[in-house]
Parts: C-alpha cells; sequence; structure tokens
C-alpha cells in the first residue's frame, strides 16, 4: 500500500469517529459525565500531541520562524472561521451533554450544515497533519491518530442526538458524518501528496498551522464542553489523556 493511500486510511480511521458517535447516539443513551469524561481524556492526548508530536517536528524541520508564524496563523484562521460556523448554529457542535436539547439549542434547518462545516473545520487540519507525517518514512504518529478519533467520538455524539431531536432522519445523519469521514480521508491523502517533496520550512509551517488550529478548537469547544459536567475530576482526567499519549509517543519514538 502506498503512502496515500495509507494517509487516507487513517485520514478515515480518525473522521469514522464520528460515524461511531452517531451510532452511539441513535441506539444508545450514555451518561453526561461519561461523554464529558471522554472529551477531556482526548484533550489531554491532543496537548500532548501538539506539544510533542506536532511542534517539535515543526521546529526540528524549520526552526523558530516557520513554526511561530505557522502555529499562530493557524490559530487565528481557525479562530475566524469558528466564529462564522459558531453564528450559524454550530457553536456546540462538541457538546459533551446527552441532552438533545443542550446539544443543540438552535435546531434550525440551517444548523446541521453548520455543524457540518464546523466538523469540517475541526478535522481538516488533523487530517493534513496524518498525511504529512508519513512524509518521514516512518509509520503514523498512533497518537495524533488516537487524539483525532477520541475527540471525535463526542462531536459525533452530541451533533447526532441534536439532529435527531430536530426531527433528521438516520439518512440525512449518517450521510453528513459518512461524508465528513471520506473529506478526512481525503484530505490526509491531499496533505500526503500536496507535501511529498517539499522543503523542511514548508512542512514544518503546515505543521505548525495544524497545531495552532487543534490548540484553538481545544480551547474554543473541547475543553468547556469537558469541564461542564466532570467538573473538579476535568483536570485530573485530561492529565491521565496527556500521560499516557506522552508514555505512547515516548515507546514509539
Amino acid at each position: 500500500m502506498t503512502g496515500v493511500w495509507v494517509a487516507g486510511f487513517w485520514g478515515f480511521v480518525g473522521g469514522s469517529a464520528l460515524i461511531l458517535g452517531a451510532l452511539v447516539a441513535y441506539f444508545v443513551t450514555l451518561p453526561q459525565r461519561l461523554i464529558a469524561s471522554i472529551m477531556a481524556i482526548g484533550s489531554g492526548v491532543l496537548i500532548s500531541a501538539v506539544a510533542f508530536d506536532l511542534m517539535d517536528e515543526a521546529f526540528r524541520q524549520g526552526g523558530f520562524d516557520s513554526t511561530e508564524l505557522g502555529f499562530l496563523g493557524g490559530a487565528v484562521v481557525y479562530t475566524a472561521a469558528n466564529i462564522i460556523v459558531s453564528q450559524r448554529g454550530a457553536r456546540h457542535r462538541k457538546r459533551s451533554g446527552s441532552n438533545p436539547d443542550e446539544s443543540q439549542p438552535s435546531a434550525q434547518s440551517n444548523s446541521g450544515a453548520a455543524i457540518a462545516i464546523g466538523a469540517l473545520l475541526d478535522g481538516i487540519p488533523e487530517s493534513v497533519v496524518i498525511g504529512a507525517s508519513l512524509l518521514s518514512g516512518g509509520g503514523v504518529s498512533a497518537v495524533t491518530v488516537a487524539a483525532v478519533f477520541l475527540s471525535n467520538v463526542p462531536e459525533g455524539l452530541s451533533s447526532a442526538a441534536g439532529m435527531k431531536a430536530a426531527g433528521r432522519g438516520p439518512g440525512y445523519t449518517f450521510g453528513v458524518w459518512g461524508g465528513i469521514a471520506i473529506a478526512s480521508a481525503i484530505s490526509a491523502m491531499i496533505g500526503n501528496v500536496a507535501l511529498a517533496g517539499s522543503g523542511p520550512e514548508l512542512i514544518a509551517a503546515v505543521t505548525a498551522v495544524a497545531a495552532g488550529a487543534i490548540l484553538a478548537m481545544l480551547v474554543d469547544t473541547m475543553i468547556p464542553e469537558a469541564t461542564e459536567a466532570t467538573h473538579d475530576y476535568s483536570g485530573l482526567i485530561a492529565v491521565i489523556g496527556f500521560l499516557a499519549a506522552f508514555i505512547l509517543s515516548k515507546l514509539g519514538g
């Protein structure tokens, strides 16, 4: 299997968590604290991935200039795009609550599209990094894939519950998340192909852009939702996720 197909496979694995979450929302009612705990673990894992997998790699390849400019640029672009989709009904796309009314307070006809765009906004930087990580000749970063997967499960679960409450049928809901999973695979493949043969500074900048976007996403969406239900324990749960990812990254290295 060539690198581009490997990238597409792992990008789809990360995106498929949205489908898994949607399936759970349709057939199982999970306690809010359990979902929030998954979000907290995912937050810790993603923070570790940003710090040790992405920023370290970007600095190693491109130095301070490419890394800092890409990092800030990714955060700025994500924040601007996030404001736009949030104003159109996707503010709570990572809502950890199992109550559909809390998940999507405004179940309007256009909110589903905004949620889908928001999910793409969250997932594209992660998927591009998955594709780019294969260019070094090594295997895919298990920490990054695990972090992407864990961050997508609650999003698929809560958003699907909101769509269901808004009267959307399973065909619409699973079509949205299936399409985004495929888009995640394509994004990983594009990242792998577009950056093949690029200089280290460009790869470093792209990696740092993704890192900045992911960290901004964490603070804007995942961490607030994780702390809403777990309260005093959310920090500890996130630390456990961070430590597990840190150990995994060092053992894998």
